[in-house]
């Protein structure tokens, strides 16, 4: 927990310290190439006490480094500390033996989001239903071939006859999240494409997923 802890302050120390915009300029300036203070005063259109002041909060957030240069020793260079953006971003969730999707017919959302996980991530996967339909919707077979997703459009089954203790649940349906509680650990509100049953919806259903999935699978470790 004081792991943890320190982690987040020293993250929470990079957003106050990149929360002005000058500041903010500056590192996206840096992110492209290494510039002296004089160019940096240059671009900024900024005294140099006021960028003197800029840099030197930067640098308190470590996200800075400062290096001479080789040519002229009275000069110096100012960069990024090397990976100085990456934890700004939320952190790792930890690990899984499996990742379960659940929705309630086990139809359409949950097989989706099953398919995007294998195409993401080494984890296992599998997909279940609080209450199972009698076949994976025409639908959402149709949108994975539109998309290139290789769908394996497995008979829907019931989530207790699925899942373990050590798996790690994903709702992306309101019903079922609803339905479980605290069964799903995480939960994704997805609208539901079979009412509509248009190809828009099950595009739409699949961009959602698609995203959700993309953000979650670097994050998540296997166990």
């Amino acid at each position: 927990m004081n792991a943890e802890r320190t982690a987040l302050e020293r993250r929470a120390a990079k957003h106050a310290a990149l929360s002005d915009p000058a500041r903010l300029h500056i590192a996206d300036l840096l992110s492209l190439g290494d510039l002296s203070p004089s160019e940096l005063q240059d671009r900024l259109g900024m005294p140099s006490n006021l960028l003197a002041h800029h840099l030197k909060a930067l640098e308190a957030a470590n996200l800075l480094n400062r290096g001479r240069s080789e040519a002229d020793r009275r000069r110096s260079y100012v960069r990024l500390a090397p990976a100085a953006l990456d934890d700004l971003v939320p952190g790792a969730v930890g690990t899984a033996h499996r990742v379960v999707f659940v929705c309630t017919a086990n139809s359409a959302r949950s097989q989706l989001a099953a398919a995007l996980w294998r195409q993401a991530s080494a984890i296992p996967v599998t997909s279940a239903g609080t209450h199972p339909a009698e076949r994976v919707d025409p639908g959402a077979v149709a949108a994975a071939r539109r998309h290139g997703i290789a769908l394996r459009a497995t008979r829907p089954r019931m989530l207790r006859d699925v899942t373990a203790d050590d798996d790690f649940v994903i709702t992306v349906c309101d019903h079922a999240h609803e339905e479980l509680g605290e069964v799903g650990g995480l939960h994704w509100s997805v609208p539901d494409p079979v009412p509509a049953g248009t190809d828009d919806a099950f595009d739409a259903t699949v961009a959602t997923l698609a995203d959700r999935v993309g953000d979650l699978a670097p994050r998540l470790d296997p166990a």
